[in-house]
């Protein structure tokens, strides 16, 4: 694909590519972890649980542990969770620009996570992004049968959102994520920020480190939007 002309749809993730999450949610599970006995950083969270689905989060946590969990964990955590969102939570430098600019050339932009779609409409509802998407165009692996590094969710989107992979271009910040944006013949752009840039290369995606990036790396220039 090259010129803007080519494209359809840009896919964003929402943590660590819309929305300033991933510390805040990373911080709230080592607590939540460390007070059940199993002693977590944050770096220890962000290695071995970020970008997994909740159900895999627990189950990796009890293997871990060596037991089960209480069965009310879960829900005090996402509790938590969405309080330190409340009061925390932020938009990613350049993600309202980079997404309007994309918008304002007639490509079609939506959201597909990994989270439930209730945290998603949290998140951008929270940072002001929420109206930058139409209500239909937000997407949930809890939707599809396989959650990311699977490419269920972004397939889901595309044949949603009436666009072709081939013509669709997926914003991940994750190995998982731009591994199943491969997987689903798409381009990647991997949004490096705090991410190992190398591992996203070799995943296959073409880094930027800004989202202000995004739009000249697609073909889209700025007098393009005026």
């Amino acid at each position: 694909m090259s010129p803007a002309r080519d494209l359809q749809l840009v896919i964003f993730d929402c943590d660590g590519v819309l929305v300033d999450s991933e510390v805040i949610s990373n911080e709230v599970l080592a607590r939540a972890l460390s007070a059940e006995g199993l002693p977590t950083t944050l770096p220890q969270a962000r290695r071995d649980f970020q970008g997994l689905l909740l159900e895999d989060i627990v189950a990796r946590a009890e293997a871990k542990l060596g037991r089960e969990l209480p069965d009310d964990w879960l829900e005090r955590y996402e509790r938590d969770r969405d309080e330190a969102f409340r009061r925390e939570l932020r938009p990613i430098p350049g993600a309202a620009g980079a997404v309007k600019r994309i918008s304002a050339v007639g490509v079609a932009v939506c959201v597909a996570s990994q989270a439930k779609l209730e945290k998603t409409r949290l998140s951008l509802g929270l940072t002001g992004l929420r109206d930058l998407f139409h209500a239909q165009a937000l997407f949930s692996s809890y939707s599809v049968p396989r959650g990311k590094p699977h490419p269920d969710v972004f397939l889901h989107a595309a044949a949603a959102m009436n666009a072709k992979p081939s013509r669709s271009v997926v914003v991940e910040d994750s190995v998982s994520g731009v591994t199943a944006a491969v997987s689903a013949g798409m381009r990647v752009s991997g949004y490096v920020a705090d991410s190992d840039e190398a591992a996203l290369r070799r995943a296959g995606a073409e880094v930027v480190r800004s989202l202000d990036e995004l739009p000249p790396l697609l073909g889209i220039r700025v007098d393009s939007t005026r």
